[in-house]
């Protein structure tokens, strides 16, 4: 009965997908007008604000074309006709951003590369590649071309102009009738702010202007939490859409136009989020397919964030807690997976931390390599890539495989689906208690997670719980392990006893880690997140076999000046292992 209830399950979220898919089809067709056709010149090019590097115009004039951390080498051909050597390098071709490396080199032969570079996509019609033709690439490609308008511009004749005038009406037609075929989630709301940003820079698209500006709205309804999350719940979703939208809300006022006010107070709402999840060191936490931050797009975001917002402690609607004391910061995953329609890149990480004291991170989360993802998916999503318990090496989420995945995606199919949060501030200092059932079906238990942080900041203390909700959960031959993924730069060894592990940090300073019961040991692990690909890093496991209400506690605590490991070499002499 349970394989055919899986089964039957499954159907109806085929189903269920196939519906709402549809739905939004005939929504889509019915919600947004095209462009008319008597669009005779630009009235404004809103900004780009990400950052820029001059010396990749050079490269671009020699054929070189560097994205996605590959390189192709077209001297004199057209890249768009050349072999793509990735589904990231060709997006990021035919969404030119790159436009932006050449408006900043400022020289007229820069100008006239990105005009001829430009003419040659709309003669070939981006090319064999259907990349070019994807909803999140024309949105992306789109926005750059608005944004870079007076460097394609620049020194045209009027014939061009007009060329190019109609290239993006029609490629505005084009998005808006293949809005529907967007990914959920985030690449759905890049498309609604690329048609509301059409609407605002053409001339005469007022009708457009209005229906883009309402369904932008309404997705952002969709999409952005009361506590300023994203519903797809990875930190980097928020800096990635606040880098278009905040231009955008600029674009509304250039042209004296009121903004959805859907857009205002979710940039309220986002910023102090990106304050949430950030580390001490400048970089996010990496849940939920987070990967390297992109240090440079946060810091321009944020710069524009006027009201200085202070981030909550209990970003309840998110499924986040955060806690910190001292120069010490406790970020945990606290909620279930995303719906099923935008768990495309979530983990399985329920009731997973991440750990820092100042600069310094000392546990993390795998997170998520910032190219080739597909490579890294299946074990970077697991819950043993993630600072929380497992049962048997298996995630607390199933996820799509085989004839599933081809039709649905890589969603969650199954997880933890009532995560009961509470928290505490007492003279130990402050507590969050957290349970999740995404065990409960299979092995027939709940895993309750409670964490203390001490008032200082200088110690914390946890207990993972393991109750049992049937005959499952006293079977023989389970096993918990207890994962506590170390940031690379950490340096660990057992003690003596084997009942715990010393930490020693670059800047000198030493932890200790305990555990009252179980078998500690240190295993291999890997930080998918690294800003230069994956590095090997090292994980503390705490091993027990699974009994009904089996309790292990565990605490880290900061060492004295005397009891510190002597001082490890800077992070960068030692953790360049690429693998």
């Amino acid at each position: 009965m349970g394989a055919l209830g899986e089964r039957l399950r499954l159907a109806a979220k085929i189903l269920a997908h196939g519906s709402r898919t549809a739905r939004r089809r005939l929504g889509g067709l019915l919600s947004v007008r095209p462009p008319s056709r008597g669009v005779d010149k630009l009235l404004l090019a809103p900004q780009d604000l990400r950052t820029s590097d001059p010396t990749v115009a050079s490269d671009i004039y020699a054929g070189r074309f560097s994205f996605a951390g590959q390189t192709v080498v077209v001297g004199g051909a057209s890249p768009f006709l050349a072999e793509p050597p990735s589904a990231d390098w060709a997006a990021e071709l035919h969404g030119f951003g790159w436009l932006r490396h050449l408006r900043e080199a400022g020289t007229t032969l820069a100008h006239a590369n990105a005009r001829a570079l430009v003419e040659e996509w709309i003669a070939l019609k981006g090319g064999p590649d259907t990349a070019a033709r994807e909803p999140e690439v024309a949105a992306r490609r789109l926005i750059s071309w608005l944004s870079h308008s007076p460097l394609i511009l620049d020194g045209a004749d009027r014939v061009f102009y007009r060329r190019f005038l109609r290239a993006l009406v029609r490629e505005t037609r084009r998005l808006n009738r293949s809005a529907e075929r967007a990914g959920e989630g985030a690449p759905r709301l890049v498309v609604a702010a690329s048609l509301a940003f059409a609407g605002l820079c053409l001339s005469g698209e007022t009708r457009l202007q209005r229906a883009s500006a309402k369904g932008l709205g309404e997705e952002i309804d969709r999409q952005i939490l009361p506590d300023g999350g994203h519903v797809g719940r990875d930190p980097n979703d928020l800096v990635e859409l606040l880098i278009d939208l905040i231009p955008l809300r600029q674009a509304f006022a250039a042209r004296n136009l009121q903004p959805p006010q859907q857009l205002v107070t979710a940039i309220d709402r986002m910023t102090p989020m990106l304050r949430f999840f950030r580390h001490g060191d400048g970089d996010f936490a990496h849940f939920n397919g987070a990967g390297a931050t992109a240090a440079d797009l946060l810091a321009t975001v944020l710069a524009y964030d006027d009201a200085r917002g202070q981030p909550l402690d209990d970003a309840a609607h998110s499924g986040y807690q955060r806690m910190s004391a001292g120069e010490t910061l406790l970020i945990i995953d606290a909620g279930p997976p995303p719906p099923f329609e935008v768990s495309e890149k979530a983990h399985a990480g329920c009731l997973s931390f991440e750990f820092s004291r100042g600069p310094e991170r000392i546990v993390v989360n795998c997170g998520a390599p910032r190219f080739g993802r597909d490579d890294w998916e299946r074990a970077a999503r697991a819950t043993a890539a993630h600072s929380t318990a497992t049962i048997d090496d298996e995630s607390s989420c199933r996820f799509a495989r085989g004839g599933a995945r081809r039709l649905l995606g890589p969603r969650i199919l199954a997880g933890p689906v009532e995560v009961p949060v509470s928290r505490r501030r007492d003279l130990r200092g402050v507590t969050v208690m957290a349970s999740h059932d995404g065990y409960a079906e299979r092995f027939g238990v709940i895993h309750e997670r409670s964490v203390t942080l001490g008032p200082g900041g200088e110690t914390l203390s946890g207990e993972d719980v393991f109750r049992g909700a049937g005959d499952a959960a006293t079977r023989g031959g389970r096993e918990v392990a207890l994962r506590f993924h170390l940031h690379p730069a950490v340096r660990a060894s057992v003690t003596q006893e084997g009942r715990g592990v010393l930490l020693a940090l670059p800047s000198g300073a030493g932890w200790s880690f305990s555990a009252e019961d179980g078998a500690v040991s240190l295993e291999e692990s890997v930080f998918l997140a690294g800003a230069l690909g994956p590095r090997r890093s090292e994980q503390i496991v705490v091993r027990a076999p699974l009994g009904a209400a089996l309790r292990l506690a565990w605490a880290f605590e900061r060492m004295s000046a005397e009891a510190q490991p002597r001082r490890m070499p800077a992070a960068g002499d030692f953790n360049a292992l690429p693998l």
